[in-house]
């Protein structure tokens, strides 16, 4: 699993919270010496791992170090230029070795995965350096999502004493255990694959929600109130209906369902696993929803939760400390919020979440399990099945006893025609529950996105066509290549578009060594060069409509805008991936509170999800996500049931930049969900990769300006 980085950031940007002994820049000098080995390493031929560790290290370090002198009130301008100038170089070393290997880009990401080896290396950088944190930041860091190894685990000293407390847990009496199914005719087909194509196939009109009971009377806390398809899902609960897939759109309050449904089934003790980002909105949610069950958050090793509360929250990135005890605590629910969080079911994080639904199941009979997620369809018709499985209607190759014994009954099988319709549906009733805003909300205002074309036309604009260029001359160079080297025989008038597809795949998938020209870099450095556009704009809006939320991708984006706003004089608030959830929650407090705190600056990654800023209706989306999905999760931060003004997203676009084709690509990957779960009839292409398609397309067009030429 992944450790993050401990800058810390206020209201205002802050240095990271370290003491260095006085007089002593020895931090300056072990990066030095580290970047010189990552540097020697990198030109040896093929990156290391080791190599890759302490450029990641050292790349952290001096971004931090940076961040610290320009507020070091302590040192002189000549003494803050000189080491400015000392970082510089040392990034420009880190951005010669990059060239080298594109992929150490990726460490440098906002939402770049750190691991422990990382975590070691900056700590004895540190101790060597003769730097220590301060008792303050050690006990900040101590509440963060830091992963540790699987062998790992912990038990909390008061999971203890609940256990010593309870040591039988009491048998489950609510239903027997269900009959196998009969399986004659459907025993030897394969039906995962048809289930999953029965959604992608789904036919306009057909949406995916099944039936819900007219809401009964649910009682709640004093001054809060239910809307109608919140109440609905709670009814189906204390019906008894037991597995949801809550695939409401973002901004519907599936929070509230999720605890109210739990309370409607008793299914507590209750097990919560959420984004990092959101556990503490979670622990204040369940306070506020059901005040009489106690909640308790897991923060890092767990030292200071509550054993014995009802509601037990804890983020995917500390899971595999805990999941041997989680697992051993006779929890009768088990709730998965952003589940598309293990679409890779591969992944550290969907293993240990699925270890932990199938040991609650093996205990309790019927638990309540929940998967909460607005964009349950990232890119692929086959984000399904790891949600499917957690919900335990399907395992690793089949369905499961119930929705086998569903699929029986209809009689058919994937060779009739009305197979696909009939699965769907039976997979529907299984409890998937999908509203749209627009159906069940009709008083939050209307959204729309606002496309700003901006023209790059310094130095930096210059750069970037050339390298687009640079790059589609590579493209056409393998193509002719790879056409001229054919053995086949084949021909093919004009361009040869599954050629195209092939070479743009390679392109995708090696690693390039000799140049920093890829689809990737290019967009990163597109950010950069319309972060100060961007910034300009979201500061005219702040001046003239109040509150903006500014949403970027990378650090460095981040950073040029802060910087714009402080120059401006405009205050802000930052929401960051390498944030504490205490540093996190009062700087969306200070936004959403304080009215002098005129802009957000959210992490795509960070910010996206589980974070209400409605007191803001207008955004600024400074870099173009890869999913449309990522985009939608942004502007419902916005858009969402508390919202009393139409909400706009203005997309800033750098014009004659592949900017432009990945936005085209972006609106109609959208239509993916929207098929297989709002019967619509918008076409969906299978599966498309948005950075393949780019690539298909900057090579075509280069293709064909070549041909008319």
């Amino acid at each position: 699993m992944a450790r993050r980085g401990q800058r810390q950031t206020g209201t205002t940007r802050s240095a990271p919270q370290r003491r260095a002994r006085v007089g002593n820049d020895g931090i300056m000098s072990v990066l030095a010496r580290a970047v010189r080995e990552v540097e020697a390493g990198a030109q040896r031929g093929r990156v290391s791992p080791s190599t890759r560790t302490k450029f990641q290290v050292v790349a952290l370090l001096a971004r931090e170090e940076r961040t610290r002198a320009k507020a070091d009130g302590a040192l002189t301008e000549p003494q803050r230029a000189e080491k400015l100038k000392r970082l510089d170089g040392i990034g420009t070393i880190l951005a010669q070795t990059a060239a080298r290997d594109t992929s150490l880009l990726s460490l440098l990401a906002e939402d770049a995965e750190v691991s422990d080896a990382a975590i070691v290396l900056k700590h004895d950088m540190l101790q060597a350096a003769g730097v220590e944190e301060t008792p303050e930041a050690a006990a900040e860091t101590e509440e963060t999502t830091v992963a540790a190894p699987v062998e790992r685990r912990v038990v909390p000293q008061s999971v203890v004493s609940r256990q010593l407390a309870n040591p039988f847990l009491p048998p489950d009496f609510e239903a027997a255990q269900a009959a196998k199914p009969q399986t004659q005719r459907l025993a030897t087909w394969e039906l995962l694959g048809p289930l999953f194509s029965a959604f992608e196939r789904a036919a306009g009109g057909s949406k995916a929600c099944m039936a819900l009971p007219e809401p009964s009377d649910t009682k709640v806390p004093v001054g809060l109130e239910l809307m109608r398809h919140q109440a609905e899902v709670i009814a189906a609960a204390e019906d008894g209906h037991r597995t949801f897939l809550l695939a409401d759109e973002p901004g519907l309050g599936k929070t509230a369902q999720a605890l109210l449904a739990a309370q409607a089934a008793n299914a507590y003790p209750l097990l919560v696993v959420v984004p990092n980002v959101v556990k503490t909105n979670w622990a204040r949610e369940a306070e506020l929803w059901t005040p009489n069950r106690p909640s308790t958050v897991i923060h890092g090793d767990g030292h200071t939760i509550d054993g014995f509360a009802d509601i037990v929250i804890v983020n995917y990135e500390v899971l595999d400390r805990h999941v041997g005890w989680l697992g051993d605590l006779g929890f009768r629910g088990m709730v998965l919020d952003e589940a598309h969080f293990i679409k890779n079911k591969s992944s550290q994080r969907s293993q240990h979440v699925l270890q932990l639904s199938e040991r609650i199941r093996a205990r309790t009979v019927r638990p309540l399990m929940m998967a909460l997620t607005g964009t349950p369809l990232i890119n692929d018709i086959d984000d399904f099945r790891a949600i499917w499985q957690f919900l335990g209607w399907i395992d690793d190759k089949k369905p499961r006893a119930e929705l086998m014994r569903s699929l029986e009954e209809t009689g058919l099988t994937p060779i009739d025609p009305g197979f696909y319709a009939a699965a769907r549906s039976r997979v529907i009733d299984m409890g998937i529950v999908r509203r749209r805003k627009v159906d069940v909300a009709s008083d939050i205002p209307a959204r729309r996105i606002a496309d700003l074309p901006v023209e790059l036309d310094d130095e930096a604009g210059r750069s970037i066509r050339e390298a687009e260029r640079v790059l589609a001359q590579r493209l056409v160079k393998r193509y002719e290549s790879a056409l001229a080297n054919r053995t086949s025989g084949i021909t093919v008038e004009g361009i040869d578009h599954e050629l195209v597809r092939r070479v743009a795949g390679w392109e995708r998938d090696e690693s390039s060594g000799k140049t920093d020209e890829n689809v990737f870099t290019m967009m990163r450095r597109i950010g950069q060069a319309k972060a100060g556009l961007a910034a300009d704009y979201t500061a005219q809006l702040a001046r003239n409509v109040g509150k903006v939320v500014f949403f970027a991708k990378h650090v460095d984006v981040m950073d040029l805008a802060e910087e714009t706003f402080e120059r401006r004089g405009i205050r802000y608030s930052s929401i960051r991936g390498n944030q504490t959830p205490k540093v996190r929650q009062r700087n969306i407090d200070a936004f959403v509170d304080d009215p002098e705190v005129a802009v957000v600056v959210c992490s795509l990654s960070a910010a996206g999800v589980g974070i209400n800023l409605q007191v803001a209706s207008n955004m600024v989306l400074a870099e173009l996500s890869w999913t449309d999905a990522e985009q939608t999760q942004a502007i419902d931060r916005v858009h969402r049931i508390g919202q009393d003004e139409p909400v706009t997203a203005w997309r800033i676009i750098a014009s004659q930049t592949i900017d432009t084709r990945i936005v085209e690509l972006l609106d109609s990957k959208a239509g993916l969900a929207a098929r297989a779960l709002d019967g619509s009839d918008d076409e969906v292409s299978a599966s498309a990769d948005m950075q393949l398609e780019a690539l298909v397309g900057l090579l075509t067009d280069a293709l064909e300006q070549q041909q008319d030429t």
